[in-house]
């Protein structure tokens, strides 16, 4: 790969883990994986976790360990996505052709599948599967990568090693943004990362990708720059808007309210999921908070039915002012 690509790569597959030594917060599932590696007996094998923990960077690492960097190239390793092509097709062509094929030369006697997102395979095609896995095993191991592990059958399930995948540490989250920001000599603050944290629900790919899509604005990421690309609100300005409610200056707070909707262009349920983060926060009891959030919920399906945005966040700023007011006196 040449120095031109590697520097337009997208910062996923550019940082993706090259060795199962550099997969992020998998210990279990690693030392299975190289006590394999050590006898080359490869069972068929399915990772399940929720997206973004490292399941498919797994896989290619896995496969380059065991066949060298050339693992695609030669001809050993070939990656199929069953969320955009889940029918039994796919099976029959792809799947079966490359599992069908003969390795030829190496020390290594069969190639490796990757079938990603195979939860996503219809119940005929994943029946298709089953029969492939059996006709095909001399020549060929299969990697099942999926999300729910309960949506692949059982058949599928019982002739595959079954390596389960945890949900990813705050901690390793942040400290592989931070290395990467390091990579790419980037100035990113505590808040930001912190933010970039709360934002990915986990997922390494996504944080990923907020860090290298804040990084096309500025080299030096702050908070703001981060609320920016995700194109959600600031805990600041949410913050302002309640706290105006709060002392009784409905018109201010509706003009701001106002600006995040028809300015900013921001839908009514991205608002109430930031006044729900910013909720917890409110200097009310916590009962007050309770019948809050009872309503907040109440507001957020009104707006999914089609109610008014802006008459029914106001009518939440009004119950939100009124506990206030009722706590003062």
């Amino acid at each position: 790969m040449s120095l031109a690509t590697v520097t337009t790569l997208p910062w996923v597959e550019k940082y993706r883990p090259k060795t199962l030594d550099d997969v992020v917060n998998q210990e279990e599932v690693i030392t299975s994986l190289k006590n394999i590696l050590k006898t080359k007996a490869v069972p068929h094998m399915l990772f399940a976790g929720p997206p973004g923990v490292g399941k498919t960077a797994t896989a290619h690492a896995f496969a380059r360990d065991l066949y060298g960097q050339s693992y695609i190239e030669d001809g050993w390793f070939i990656e199929i996505n069953a969320s955009d092509e889940r029918g039994i097709q796919t099976i029959r062509e792809k799947v079966k052709m490359f599992a069908r094929q003969i390795p030829m030369g190496g020390e290594i006697g069969f190639k490796i599948l990757l079938l990603d997102e195979s939860d996503q395979l219809t119940d005929d095609a994943q029946h298709a599967f089953r029969r492939v896995m059996e006709q095909y095993s001399a020549t060929c191991r299969f990697i099942l990568a999926a999300n729910y592990s309960n949506r692949i059958i059982e058949p599928i399930q019982s002739r595959c090693a079954v390596f389960r995948f945890r949900p990813l540490l705050k901690k390793d989250i942040i400290d592989r943004i931070r290395w990467i920001a390091e990579q790419e000599k980037l100035e990113v603050d505590d808040i930001a990362l912190e933010t970039i944290y709360e934002f990915s629900e986990g997922d390494m790919r996504r944080a990923i990708n907020t860090l290298q899509a804040a990084a096309s604005i500025s080299s030096k990421i702050d908070e703001k720059t981060v609320y920016y690309i995700l194109g959600y609100i600031s805990r600041g300005e949410i913050r302002k808007i309640l706290e105006l409610a709060m002392g009784g200056n409905f018109t201010q707070a509706r003009d701001e309210l106002r600006k995040l909707i028809y300015v900013q262009g921001l839908a009514g349920s991205d608002i109430v999921s930031a006044i729900y983060r910013e909720l917890f926060y409110l200097d009310l009891s916590e009962e007050d908070k309770l019948e809050l959030l009872d309503l907040l919920g109440e507001v957020d399906y009104r707006i999914a039915e089609g109610g008014t945005e802006e008459v029914q966040l106001m009518a939440f700023l009004a119950q939100l002012a009124s506990k206030k007011k009722r706590r003062q006196t």
